[in-house]
């Protein structure tokens, strides 16, 4: 069962999973802001392999497209997600993230 570039499916998608325990084990573990975002970018890009291997294997463009998708999804993140990085910084002069359970409206 290989891929139209000779790499087995299996191969890519144990590297996928690989990946995304990774950013999993980054989330649970790390208590910093910055980290928590990489891992989550992480685990993005690892589900993003997986679309464009089963797109290629089967050789559909659906997973190129569910990566286009997962892009977009990644650029709001990352945007919402520094903003928020921001004003933690400036509020609490620390990036824990145990900081922001103090927040109130």
């Amino acid at each position: 069962m290989e891929g139209p570039l000779g790499i087995p499916l299996e191969h890519v998608l144990y590297l996928a999973i690989t990946l995304f325990l990774i950013g999993v084990v980054g989330i649970l573990i790390r208590r910093n802001v910055i980290f928590i975002l990489l891992s989550l970018e992480l685990m993005m890009n690892a589900s993003a392999l997986a679309f464009v291997a089963a797109g290629a294997y089967w050789q559909e463009a659906d997973g190129q497209v569910m990566f286009m998708f997962i892009l977009a999804l990644a650029a709001a993140e990352v945007a919402v997600a520094l903003g928020l990085v921001v004003q933690l910084a400036r509020r609490f002069r620390t990036l824990d993230i145990d900081a922001a359970s103090e927040m109130t409206g």
